[in-house]
């Protein structure tokens, strides 16, 4: 099984928490071949996709990674591409899985490209509206302002297409910044914003869930530090052991089908007090964090499912 990971310059990937980079370790620990390029490494000549391609050795110790020569091949030659590129999702990152879904079967990709480019991982959530917060999605201002002052409490405002935690604030009817708050994310009126309501139970951690293939593998819980309203790990969320309960099995019933339809087998969804508010497909992680607590090597289960689907010729054959 030869793998392409699309993903961010090497020299910036930190092996101490990055997924990608322990997916890539276990293929070449099986001897699998692995080789790397960026997005703007791609392109299209007569209509066959090509890259820029680079063979690498991925090990435990530095420099980790072990490149060979750059060479121009047809992105068909190898059988999985794995699409990590990490956030933003802007038109830099559309436009790679516009590449990519050009790439012919049996070559499989992960995640699929029809669904990266079809479902935004805050307004995909919308959609399963049983498990979601109260919510508005809007760019008018009087709009979102309405929505705030009507709410019995607190209101998270955050861009759609934010990630990390990104521009995300809270505020409140009577708040005298509100204004400036919803001026500023929505640019005036130009850009959209999300308006949801807060869930105070964030307190208490927000806990990210791992899909493989639409069937959850296990979940950690990330808990804001007393300083940040945020569950991200980089502003200072810690990282916690923790299980599934009855709503986030409910949740990962309602979604299994779903991703698996659209080809999305590696996600990562948010879950908080109950409420699903996001599912996570460009790039999701959690890998290692969920290792050192349990004790797993999910990178390890990850290329057996990958590989499996891989073996089966499983593809998207009703969407083609």
């Amino acid at each position: 099984m030869r793998s392409l990971f699309v993903m961010d310059p090497l020299d910036k990937i930190n092996v101490k928490g990055d997924s990608t980079y322990m997916v890539m370790k276990e293929c070449s620990a099986r001897g699998l071949p692995v080789h790397y390029c960026v997005p703007k490494d791609l392109f299209v000549k007569d209509g066959v996709p090509k890259g820029a391609i680079t063979e690498v050795k991925v090990d435990a110790t530095a420099p980790y990674f072990h490149v060979g020569e750059s060479k121009v091949h047809d992105l068909a030659d190898f059988d999985v591409i794995w699409m990590r590129k990490d956030p933003p999702y802007d038109m830099g990152y559309v436009f790679t899985t516009w590449l990519l879904d050009m790439v012919p079967s049996p070559t499989l990709v992960v995640n699929h490209p029809i669904g990266l480019k079809l479902f935004n991982e805050k307004l995909w959530a919308m959609r399963f509206q049983p498990f979601h917060p109260e919510v508005l999605l809007s760019r008018d201002q009087a709009q979102i302002r309405a929505f705030i002052e009507q709410s019995d409490g607190k209101v998270v405002l955050k861009p759609w297409d934010g990630n990390g935690g990104r521009g995300v604030l809270v505020t409140e009817k009577g708040d005298r910044n509100m204004g400036s708050m919803i001026e500023i994310l929505t640019v005036e009126g130009k850009e959209y914003v999300i308006a949801q309501k807060y869930i105070p139970g964030i307190v208490n951690g927000d806990k990210r869930i791992l899909l493989f293939d639409g069937k959850p593998v296990t979940a950690i819980l990330r808990v804001p530090s007393d300083k940040d309203h945020r569950g991200n790990m980089h502003v200072g969320a810690t990282v916690q052991a923790t299980e599934l309960d009855e709503r986030d099995q409910q949740i990962c019933e309602a979604l299994g089908p779903e991703l698996r339809r659209w080809g999305q087998t590696f996600v990562g969804i948010d879950v908080i007090a109950g409420f699903l508010t996001e599912i996570n497909v460009t790039s999701p992680t959690g890998i290692q964090e969920a290792n050192r607590l349990y004790n797993l090597r999910l990178e390890a289960d990850l290329v057996d499912v990958v590989s499996r689907r891989w073996s089966s010729r499983e593809g998207l054959p009703a969407l083609r």
